[in-house]
């Protein structure tokens, strides 16, 4: 099952408002930026967030799951949780870096 537009542009309307929020396809699935980076991974209609250090409290409770075969596990957010939401964001944007631009 793929994520539905309506289910992507919920996940973006959570946390937009006070960042430069935007979404793109990729492999049928969509990737959420927030100031260019890449923050939300969203497949099946579940918003998947990297495993890193700096969310390993607060996100302490949450889920896990793998979003696509291959991949490494991800944390699974509470999208309804829009202070979780907000607050993974807070962490997650400092120090995720802009992707690198590929040579043409």
């Amino acid at each position: 099952m793929a994520t539905s537009t309506d289910f992507i542009e919920y996940v973006c309307g959570q946390i937009r408002g006070f960042l430069a929020v935007r979404y793109k396809k990729m492999f049928g699935e969509y990737m959420v930026y927030v100031n260019d980076k890449p923050i939300f991974l969203v497949c099946d209609n579940t918003v998947y967030v990297k495993k890193l250090a700096a969310l390993d409290t607060v996100m302490a409770d949450a889920e896990c799951g793998v979003p696509y075969n291959g991949a490494k596990e991800h944390y699974i957010l509470d999208i309804d949780n829009a202070e979780l939401t907000q607050r993974v964001v807070e962490i997650l944007e400092p120090i995720t870096p802009l992707p690198k631009k590929r040579a043409k």
